[in-house]
């Protein structure tokens, strides 16, 4: 019997739920697939997702549990603060390092139903800001699986649709409301026998292991240091992937894409400004405050003075570098370039 892509990993961000319900409303009712969600969620609020989608299309719609079979004709979608990964044919829901700052992170269900399903699996890229699901859909096209992306113009947030298609170039673009025909038409498509087998992948089944919070840590792996620090936990990261691509992980899991690696040394870096912002006006607020008591004397007046006065002034550069950094987010934001 001839294989079929019949298992297809979707994974969206900001502006997703839209494109998930156009999706799962576009597949037929005998859909002989499984269809596995991720959505970025807040790691403390239970999830409606699994409802809405259940009520949106044809397919039964459930929130994934722990151990259970992959059964055909069905929607499992991630639940908050777990990834989402299959193992040995059943869904696994993990408490793994969370990945560009996500938990559930699109990349380690890719990933995973890469290693698992080779030729068979379909990665989905749907809205989103920043660049999740990009590797990981690259590393699904690589394992003889395909790849399918909203089309960016119908995204409402197309960034996560353009890095997918700058990782993985694939013909399979369209806006959302067409993704499920056409998931079901490549479905439907018998695979050849003469696609070639693609070997085991080490570094591929040590990170599926390191999302599954297996015993493994990044320095028992062949990669090289980074230099850079973990925005999550501080730690030391190395780098999984060379130019013009890097990913970057830490001795305990939590992983990067450049870009978000980009964006999360911003936010540090604004939060070390307010510090030293605080700490300046405060300095500034009890060298005045010395400056006035009545045990000041004439001299150490005026010193307590200009100790404030210098204070304020490098309070004002500091307000001008955040202002500075709030306006290029915006700016890209708005033109990401």
């Amino acid at each position: 019997m001839a294989d079929h892509r019949d298992i297809v990993a979707v994974g969206a961000s900001a502006g997703g739920v839209e494109a998930l319900r156009a999706l799962v409303g576009g597949l037929p009712a005998d859909y002989p697939g499984v269809v596995l969600v991720v959505l970025h969620l807040s790691r403390d609020a239970p999830s409606a997702l699994p409802a809405i989608l259940d009520r949106s299309g044809p397919l039964h719609a459930a929130t994934a549990v722990d151990g259970e079979p992959l059964q055909p004709g069905h929607v499992y979608v991630a639940p908050n603060d777990h990834h989402l990964i299959v193992i040995d044919g059943h869904l696994r829901l993990t408490r793994g390092p969370s990945e560009n700052g996500h938990r559930p992170a699109v990349d380690p269900l890719f990933r995973s139903v890469a290693r698992a399903f080779g030729r068979r699996a379909v990665g989905v890229v749907l809205s989103g800001s920043r660049d999740d699901g990009a590797a990981g859909l690259a590393t699904i096209v690589g394992r003889g699986g395909a790849a399918m992306v909203q089309d960016p113009s119908d995204a409402l947030y197309p960034w996560m649709p353009r890095a997918a298609l700058e990782a993985a170039p694939t013909e399979h673009v369209a806006p959302a409301a067409k993704l499920g025909a056409l998931i079901a038409e490549v479905t439907a498509v018998d695979l050849p026998e003469s696609l070639p087998v693609v070997g085991d992948d080490h570094l591929l089944d040590a990170e599926v292991r390191i999302s599954e919070l297996g015993p493994l840590t990044s320095d028992e792996l062949p990669v090289q240091p980074s230099g850079y620090g973990c925005p999550s936990c501080g730690g030391a990261l190395f780098q999984y992937a060379t130019e013009p691509n890097p990913r970057f992980r830490c001795r305990v899991g939590h992983a990067w894409s450049a870009e978000s690696l980009l964006d999360e040394q911003a936010i540090a870096l604004e939060g070390a400004l307010w510090m030293a912002l605080r700490a300046l006006e405060e300095k500034s607020a009890l060298g005045r405050r010395m400056a006035g008591s009545k045990i000041a004397g004439a001299v150490s007046g005026a010193r307590f003075r200009e100790i404030a006065d210098e204070a304020e002034a490098a309070g004002a550069t500091i307000r001008r570098l955040i202002n500075q950094i709030g306006s290029t987010g915006l700016q890209e934001a708005v033109d990401p370039g």
